[in-house]
């Protein structure tokens, strides 16, 4: 009777042995990986590939220049004659290029005394990559470009090792439901269904920093900003004609801001002269009385004496 008990016991220890060897290849994983030690990896993943045939830790093959993921973020200032209007311009050709406006602050025009400013825009542009510096020229061409800074950040191996990552997990929890239609006691299911929903929760994040770093990737940011010439930098002076034209332009501007100092001070001066003036006539009112009542008080004594 030991024979039909042993062969029935075979495939329930096949089965046991099976789930716990992937539990054993999981918990070696999770302590194996690297870039934070998140739990639930494959042991290798996010580790340089190695060539067997020379034997050395260099990757099997470096990621070409189409195969580079590079973010690259910019910022471009314009000087225009209509700000607003410019910034209508520069919309309908980042939309024409397939890109879109993240965001948009619009300054109106202002008229005053002193000066007058035509207004000014801030665009956040997100442009694809692919056509970025076209859309640049486009833009370029809407006016007199004062400032243009681009800069760009490489994240191959960041999307490399992310990219990794989820195709081992997918490929464990493929595994891990496939030795969960072979449980056979609840204590194996439950460990199954907490294993999967582990790995679950960490594919739906390593997910979304995929999808976050191709819209990144795909789409460049450029910061626009359209002001007109009355706020427009001064250019630096470079040779002897720039230097005498900026010199009688700041001539100009020093006469004009004086005259506007003496236009606003000049009341304040004829109120305060004709206060003074009056002060003063008193004073000297006040005085003469002060000095005729001496001499009468002088002269008095002497004419009754005689």
């Amino acid at each position: 009777m030991r024979t039909p008990r042993l062969l029935t016991a075979l495939p329930a220890l096949a089965l046991s042995a099976l789930l716990l060897s992937g539990c054993a290849a999981a918990s070696t994983a999770e302590s194996g990986s690297d870039s934070g030690g998140a739990p639930g990896f494959e042991e290798g993943v996010g580790a340089p590939i190695v060539d067997e045939a020379s034997g050395d830790g260099d990757l099997e093959s470096q990621p070409g220049d189409d195969d580079r993921a590079v973010i690259t973020t910019g910022y471009l200032y314009l000087t225009v004659e209509a700000p607003l209007d410019a910034a209508a311009e520069a919309v309908s050709i980042v939309e024409a290029a397939g890109g879109r406006v993240d965001g948009r602050q619009e300054y109106a025009p202002r008229e005053s005394s002193v000066m007058s400013d035509a207004g000014g825009a801030e665009l956040v542009l997100r442009i694809p990559a692919d056509r970025l510096t076209a859309t640049l020229e486009k833009l370029k061409a809407l006016g007199e470009v004062e400032e243009l800074q681009l800069s760009s950040s490489d994240v191959t191996r960041e999307v490399q090792d992310i990219d990794a990552r989820v195709t081992a997990l997918r490929s464990s929890i493929t595994r891990l439901l496939a030795l969960q239609d072979a449980a056979a006691t609840v204590e194996d299911l439950i460990a199954l269904e907490t294993a999967i929903s582990d790995r679950q929760a960490q594919l739906e994040s390593y997910e979304a920093q995929q999808r976050y770093y191709a819209e990144q990737v795909g789409l460049s940011t450029v910061t626009l900003v359209l002001g007109s010439p009355e706020v427009a930098p001064v250019d630096e002076p470079d040779t002897f004609l720039s230097g005498l034209v900026t010199g009688w332009e700041a001539l100009v501007a020093f006469g004009s801001g004086l005259l506007v100092v003496v236009g606003v001070l000049l009341p304040w001066v004829l109120v305060l002269g004709l206060i003074g003036l009056a002060v003063l006539l008193i004073v000297r009112a006040a005085v003469r009385r002060g000095a005729a009542s001496t001499e009468s008080a002088e002269t008095t004594p002497t004419s009754t004496t005689s």
